[in-house]
């Protein structure tokens, strides 16, 4: 497994909002994640991706495993398309940008400044990173927030590629992503925290 997520507590705002996730992610599988908005996937991926303490809970992955798109695109408007992927590249030590501007179609808009790309190109240049950083575990956010049909295809294509390659792809979407038999879904419903269930409730807080 590439990652595994024991008995896990979050909170948001010293609200519990789950309690007791669990599941496991091997390589080369996707799994997304659902539930209905202020449920707490985006406070799950980030206790996971280490951006902000668990309640309790374990999570087990390699180091270094983890890369992040979030809600944000994570672009600078200053610079270029290439400059913006060239600046994350120096970041992970990969010098080749150019897999990463084909892959969303970013060739022709490589010396434009991000902040006159539109939404949905802004998009395709944040998810592109994940091509620069060679990390297994790929944590998306609403990856497909903005793009049109033709973008989202290509990035399930994207997403796939990376399965075949060994990675593994952990997803919140609300949107539908067509990932093959290699995706399963789950849904955090039956993770959410109703304190009249847990007599011992204070001991997540």
């Amino acid at each position: 497994m590439v990652l595994s997520v024991l008995d896990l507590c979050v909170s948001r705002s010293s609200q519990v909002l789950l309690a007791n996730v669990s599941f496991e992610l091997a390589a080369g599988q996707a799994l997304i994640l659902k539930g209905p908005n202020g449920l707490g996937k985006t406070t799950l991926l980030r206790a996971i991706t280490g951006l902000q303490p668990a309640l309790s809970g374990q999570i087990i992955a390699g180091e270094d495993s983890f890369a992040y798109a979030a809600h944000a695109d994570g672009v600078k408007p200053s610079l270029t398309v290439a400059e913006n992927l060239q600046f994350w590249a120096d970041i992970f030590d990969n010098q080749d940008i150019s897999s990463a501007l084909s892959a969303f179609d970013l060739n022709e808009l490589k010396s434009r400044f991000a902040g006159m790309l539109s939404a949905g190109q802004k998009r395709r240049l944040g998810l592109a990173r994940m091509l620069i950083t060679n990390r297994p575990v790929w944590v998306l956010d609403e990856p497909s927030v903005s793009l049109d049909k033709a973008s989202i295809t290509q990035l399930e294509e994207v997403i796939k590629q990376h399965l075949q390659n060994g990675g593994a792809a952990l997803i919140v979407t609300h949107g539908h992503l067509d990932l093959g038999s290699s995706c399963r879904t789950l849904s955090l419903d039956r993770y959410k925290f109703n304190r009249g269930v847990y007599d011992d409730a204070e001991a997540f807080l």
